[in-house]
């Protein structure tokens, strides 16, 4: 890895997303498409970006569990379980919280929150921010989502304020994250395996 170009690309991000901007950029999983989620405006954008409808949910990515915490209304008590048996990138569904950005939760109030727990520039690049990013693949609405930088749509990397160029040459094909909800009772349910 390349120190000097992995933290020039994670101050070019954290920069755009500090403007309010929207990113194209690498994830644990997938490309997404991102920004502040805490900034409603910028939210609209990325749903805006997609021509994706308002009532979609996206997800946010979070550092750790203190900011899992920030976002979840309800934290469940066996999350520290929960992530340390996690076999590969998991989204959790659950009540989101005020800090949100309204425009950013489903219409039952939950959103999906995801640990980054192995990406290093994910990590520090929300790390950096200070915030939850926003994550929804690097589609537009309705298209397969890319499993490479290659297999984005050209329109959406013209369209993103930002791209980032870390791992643009990575071939390796990505696959999106698990996502479960979050039960009452501490249990999940598989909503995408």
């Amino acid at each position: 890895m390349n120190a000097k170009f992995f933290r020039e690309e994670v101050d070019a991000a954290v920069d755009a997303l500090l403007m309010q901007q929207v990113i194209l950029y690498p994830t644990d999983t997938v490309w997404g498409i991102g920004c502040d989620a805490e900034v409603p405006r910028a939210v609209e954008q990325v749903y805006k970006l997609k021509n994706r409808p308002a009532e979609k949910a996206c997800i946010v990515l979070v550092a750790d569990e203190q900011m899992f915490a920030r976002y979840a209304d309800v934290v469940p008590d066996n999350l520290p379980d929960l992530l340390a048996a996690q076999t590969r990138p998991t989204t959790y569904v659950v009540p989101g919280s005020r800090h949100l950005a309204p425009n950013l939760l489903a219409a039952d109030g939950t959103i999906g929150l995801r640990v980054v727990l192995t990406d290093e520039f994910c990590r520090l690049l929300i790390r950096r921010l200070g915030h939850g990013l926003v994550s929804t693949s690097a589609n537009l609405s309705g298209e397969p989502s890319p499993t490479t930088f290659a297999e984005i749509n050209p329109a959406v990397v013209r369209k993103a304020d930002y791209v980032a160029y870390w791992r643009q040459d990575d071939t390796t094909p990505a696959v999106p994250s698990r996502v479960v909800r979050v039960l009452a009772d501490g249990g999940i349910e598989v909503l995408r395996d």
